[in-house]
């Protein structure tokens, strides 16, 4: 048999105001015709189908349509759904019933009775040629801290760390389902960070299991044939290729521009599982000016001449651009970059500012005076955290953002 291990589509991601719609649209489109050219029995989607807990119902008809499709396309696939950080755990589980008529299973929350593990609720059976199964899927959602048991947040209580209590949540469902699934291929999905797993910056909230941050892969009992996860955007494999991130759909953030996206293909002959990645071309460039280092007005304007227009707005270049500190203030540079390229078909992604910094910051900070708490206020803290980030300062708009959401906690 063979599936396809995707994960982190974001649907109804915005990126500096602008729309993904019409590149998840051409994302799909183009899973569909892998799904066909691979013959692909079992989609896996690990997570992160929404970008936020309360969908549109635009990201969802396109959510609802794309599977559909999908199932048009390979009458015999299997779906298997589930919820990651960012998903609406129990809508995600709602279209259950019709979900049940296109073999969709959408899992969000992990199942109990009576406040006992319903491992069986997780394990769904993927049937091969002859209508018998021919492996089995642990559907395993995103963990939050009321999914683990014995958990503790201090040193001083007592109770499990988050790594021994993700360890026993791991080892207790599957123990559970090991008499029914035999020797048959045994997958499972997750949506966490592992150690060792390369992040996205700006990308992937540091939220996992219980609130911790990241978990060793050995965490998934070897019984475990093969681990799907989702969470982390760079497609990379861990504990010798039987853990792997399949990435984001296309590039989320400007950290991403450097990953090759695509999906894992996996070849199940028996319980060996070996995994290929193929890659899905972005249904936008997503470019960085300069690729490297910083860039001037003129060479900024010079290389936007240089970017191939595209007239339909949703598949607009998405540009980020990375200016030097010149003579003029941050302000005017940043007035005039936006000029340049409110008059070309992009998309802009975001503008920063970067200063010429010390020879030796380091040196520099140490010999900084300390400063008492007691004798600071948040928006100096605020200002002085801007500035070293941005190279600039923040003007009224930003301080009033600050203000506003200093007033609300």
């Amino acid at each position: 048999m063979r599936a396809l291990h995707t994960a982190d589509w974001h649907i109804g991601q915005t990126l500096n105001g602008w729309s993904r719609e019409r590149e998840h649209e051409v994302f799909f489109a183009r899973l569909a015709d892998v799904l066909d050219e691979e013959d692909i029995d079992l989609l896996l989607v690990a997570g992160d189908i929404f970008d936020n807990s309360n969908p549109s119902g635009e990201s969802q008809r396109l959510l609802y349509r794309s599977l559909a499709e999908f199932k048009r396309r390979r009458p015999e696939l299997v779906t298997v759904i589930t919820g990651g950080n960012h998903d609406p755990a129990l809508r995600l589980e709602a279209p259950a019933d019709l979900f049940e008529s296109l073999d969709i299973h959408a899992i969000g929350t992990v199942r109990r009775q009576a406040g006992v593990l319903d491992a069986r609720e997780h394990l769904i059976a993927i049937p091969g040629p002859n209508g018998d199964p021919a492996l089995y899927v642990l559907a395993i959602p995103f963990l939050r801290a009321a999914d683990l048991t014995g958990v503790t947040f201090s040193d001083t209580e007592t109770g499990l760390s988050i790594e021994a209590a993700a360890r026993s949540f791991h080892a207790e469902i599957v123990a559970a389902v090991e008499q029914i699934v035999d020797d048959l291929p045994l997958i499972a999905t997750g949506h966490l960070h592992c150690t060792g797993g390369i992040e996205s910056e700006g990308a992937e909230r540091r939220i996992l299991i219980g609130g911790s941050h990241a978990v060793p892969p050995d965490i998934f009992p070897p019984r475990l044939d093969y681990v799907a996860l989702g969470h982390l955007h760079g497609p990379q494999s861990l504990d010798g290729g039987r853990v792997r991130y399949s990435g984001s759909c296309f590039p989320l953030s400007a950290s991403e521009i450097r990953y090759s996206h695509g999906v894992t293909i996996l070849e199940i002959d028996g319980r060996s599982i070996t995994t290929r990645h193929r890659d899905i071309p972005w249904p936008a460039p997503v470019l960085r000016l300069p690729k490297s280092g910083t860039m001037n007005l003129d060479d900024l304007e010079a290389a936007l001449l240089e970017v191939v227009a595209v007239p339909d707005m949703g598949l607009r270049p998405l540009v980020y651009v990375e200016l030097a500190a010149g003579p003029d203030a941050p302000a005017v540079i940043i007035g005039k970059a936006e000029a340049l390229l409110r008059a070309l078909p992009v998309r802009p992604a975001g503008i920063r500012i970067h200063r010429a910094v010390d020879a030796d910051p380091e040196s520099a900070a140490s010999a900084a005076p300390v400063i008492s708490l007691k004798d600071t206020q948040p928006e100096d803290l605020f200002v002085q955290a801007f500035s070293r980030r941005h190279g600039i300062a923040p003007d009224d708009r930003h301080l009033a953002g600050f203000r506003d959401i200093l007033g609300s906690l």
